[in-house]
């Protein structure tokens, strides 16, 4: 009876090994294989129309074949489900996957990887749906059959919980999501080469900066810097990338201590790598002078743009467009020190190499043009400051999208110029085409539509509409408030 029943787990062994398609009777055939390849170098083409007529004649080959439950028909309703998804049919790809797991839950059974295999491409399709719901339910069975059939310890077990890592963190539920994050790493640790791991580490962590979760994004960094350092030396480029990460991600944070030696460091080893004039420098030069700029740091921020600009003066000539940009910005910080007399040849020198090299219509000419206007809006020498607003207006309407935030910037710019000259029937739309961009592009309750209503009230106040101001002025409050509480619970 032992025998018997060891001969029975065997042979059950046995079968579960070999190949899906060994265990059926019949096949799709060579037709449909000979479809099937086509389908995919025409998909591969772009010619998805055509591989939809195709994908769907190697379906009814298949089905006519091999029975409607074949996994062979399980694979041709796979393929026309990506066709499918690549048009933005998420509705009949959705159907034709879940006629894709039933096939192979009835053939397979409900536990086979084949069927977990399935489930991922449901989940792709829930996750740019953004169906967090069905997404969850469908990685959680995945799990679950992939851990039961490959042990707890698999490479694709790793993968199915990076997912949850991502869901997890997307639902904003970052204590589930660390758990998962935990037993994930767990396992590529053990099976990942140190590269591929800082990979991983890179991933996760820019998932949670980018959900505002820095805390454990911070962690990660560190983490994958650690395995850097020890695996390639303190001095390499990857090193280096890496300080610069999580600098920025600091610098995002407003954490200019923090980030201060990690870009001083990083400057130091790519001066030692590439050379003090290389080209990379000027550009890191930069960066880390907007560090100080941020800080009010102006005495450390003038040299290190001082030093870009020659860099790129010398390795590009005096009219390149980085050169131009090299100016703007140090034209930027002696304006805002009030430094007016040394800042405005540094931007006319800058709006020349652009209208130049770029032409009349640049968005880079637009910008300086703003910036032009502004400095001598600053000084109150508002007939010099509007032709360059206006010029600068006419370019963005011409040839860039006038719905960006940047654009409501200079509308915002020309309506206050225009309030300070008493122009008030012009000053008005003006504000109300800046408040109406800035609510699109950047929510109801930001700062900078806070901004643009004070500046309303103002003109609302002065024109003797009180009512209209008063209710402007709160909502521009409330905002401000909101902001700084959610400052502090950060």
């Amino acid at each position: 009876m032992i025998k018997q029943k060891r001969i029975v787990v065997i042979t059950v062994m046995f079968f579960l090994l070999l190949p899906v398609n060994f265990l059926f009777a019949k096949s799709a055939g060579h037709e449909w294989e000979k479809l099937i390849q086509e389908t995919s170098s025409l998909e591969e083409d772009g010619q998805l129309d055509r591989a939809v007529i195709v994908a769907k004649k190697a379906l009814k080959i298949a089905e006519k074949n091999a029975g409607k439950n074949h996994p062979d028909v399980a694979t041709s309703l796979d393929k026309l489900a990506v066709l499918y998804f690549a048009q933005d049919k998420t509705g009949q790809a959705e159907s034709l996957y879940k006629r894709s797991l039933a096939i192979r839950e009835k053939t397979l059974g409900a536990e086979h990887k084949d069927v977990a295999a399935s489930l991922d491409k449901l989940a792709g399709l829930y996750y740019v749906q953004n169906k967090t719901d069905q997404l969850e339910s469908v990685l959680k069975r995945a799990l679950a059959i992939r851990e039961k059939s490959l042990g707890t310890e698999h490479k694709d077990v790793a993968a199915t919980l990076d997912a949850l890592v991502s869901l997890y963190a997307m639902k904003g539920n970052y204590g589930l999501s660390e758990s998962f994050l935990k037993r994930s790493l767990a396992i590529w640790e053990k099976v990942l080469v140190a590269g591929d791991l800082v990979d991983k580490y890179d991933g996760f962590a820019m998932i949670y900066a980018m959900r505002g979760n820095y805390e454990l994004s911070e962690q990660l960094y560190k983490q994958s810097l650690v395995i850097q350092e020890k695996s390639l030396g303190p001095e390499h480029q990857d090193v280096a990338m890496k300080l610069d990460g999580l600098a920025n991600m600091y610098d995002s944070q407003g954490k200019y201590d923090q980030a201060e030696p990690l870009k001083i460091r990083s400057l130091a080893i790519w001066e030692k790598l590439i050379g003090p004039e290389h080209l990379a420098i000027a550009m890191r030069l930069n960066h880390q002078a907007e560090m100080y700029y941020g800080q009010g740091k102006y005495d450390q921020a003038e040299p290190l743009l001082k030093r870009s600009l020659a860099i790129r003066e010398k390795s590009l000539g005096p009219d390149h467009p980085d050169v131009a940009t090299s100016l703007n910005n140090l034209a930027e910080l002696y304006d805002g020190q009030g430094k007016y007399d040394q800042a405005e040849p540094l931007y006319k020198r800058s709006l020349a190499i652009r209208e130049k090299s770029l032409g009349l219509d640049h968005p880079d000419v637009a910008t300086t043009l703003n910036n032009l206007a502004y400095l001598y809006y600053n000084q109150g020498k508002y007939d010099q400051a509007e032709p360059f607003y206006k010029r600068s207006l006419a370019i963005w309407e011409k040839s860039l999208d006038t719905e960006h935030q940047n654009f409501a910037t200079l509308l915002n710019n020309l309506a206050e110029l225009n309030y300070d000259q008493g122009k008030y029937d012009q000053a008005e739309p003006l504000y109300k085409r800046s408040l109406a961009i800035r609510e699109k592009s950047l929510g109801p309750d930001h700062p900078e539509v806070a901004h643009t209503l004070n500046g309303m009230a103002k003109l609302y106040r002065k024109t003797g509409r009180e009512k209209e101001a008063d209710e402007l002025e709160k909502r521009s409050s409330n905002i401000l408030k909101q902001c700084v509480h959610s400052t502090k619970k950060q």
